[in-house]
């Protein structure tokens, strides 16, 4: 008979809800991955599963059983949880009863790895997850390289980046460091650096982007640093026509990526 978790002062409930918080992923190295289709793309695309907790209520489709029987088979220990339990550990509305912990590589720029052409996104500074998940998404559609995060605000495993991407975090290479290392790794790489700018005269469709190429972009309050904006390749503006200067950073990375992907296809 299935054991079933019905207290939410289970110490295993107890260190899963605790990785909502920053200190206590950084500190197991975990992030925690609520939903279906999250837990899906996560387990499609390699990443190693720690535990999985789950509530058959809540379950919207009687296939969705078969996650757990590949997340056993990736190792993971699984729970049963009551409903009351899994509301504990559940941070998004409307949970499907799915939720899991997963090992989260911190890799430094040095770790990732490059196609012959690569295409990179360079976010400095955004502070959003939400803005932050649906940017890899976007650069997991484009199959882009890696995206990176400089002097970040938030950190990769932050469950609402993972919500946003729908679980891309796993399917795309993302690092974080500083804008003077990145930069520096960037021409060490002879990667031509493309920002964007309300200031730029020059259109984002104008540049050849079938060969390495980084797109920087930054937030929408302050934009780019100097370090940036002073020495990259080419700067480049998204025509604007009506009262607003700027775009979501979501949205304007959504619009670079795809004239990227439109010139090499």
């Amino acid at each position: 008979m299935r054991m079933i978790i019905t207290s939410t002062h289970n110490p295993k409930v107890k260190a899963a809800a605790a990785l909502r918080e920053r200190r206590a992923r950084d500190a197991a190295r975990l992030a925690l991955v609520e939903g279906y289709e999250e837990l899906t793309l996560a387990l499609a695309s390699g990443a190693q599963p720690a535990e999985f907790f789950f509530c058959p209520p809540l379950f919207r489709a009687e296939t969705q059983a078969t996650l757990l029987e590949q997340a056993q088979q990736r190792g993971a220990a699984c729970y049963e949880v009551s409903e009351r339990v899994f509301a504990k550990l559940a941070y998004r509305e409307n949970p499907d009863g799915w939720l899991g912990t997963f090992a989260f590589p911190h890799r430094k720029l040095a770790d990732l790895r490059l196609s012959a052409t690569p295409f990179l996104i360079i976010c400095e500074g955004v502070e959003k997850p939400g803005n932050l998940g649906a940017i890899l998404r976007t650069a997991d559609a484009a199959n882009a390289d890696a995206v990176i995060a400089c002097d970040p605000r938030t950190d990769w495993a932050n469950p609402n980046v993972i919500r946003a991407s729908k679980g891309a975090l796993f399917a795309v290479q993302v690092a974080a460091a500083t804008s003077a290392e990145t930069f520096a790794w960037l021409h060490q790489h002879n990667i031509r650096i493309i920002v964007a700018t309300p200031a730029a005269q020059t259109p984002y469709s104008a540049p050849d982007y079938r060969l390495s190429v980084a797109l920087a972009l930054g937030t929408e309050k302050a934009g780019l640093s100097s370090l940036w904006l002073e020495n990259a390749d080419h700067a480049v503006a998204i025509p604007m026509f009506g009262k607003v200067n700027s775009l979501n950073v979501s949205a304007a990375a959504a619009l670079l990526i795809y004239e990227v992907v439109r010139q090499r296809t």
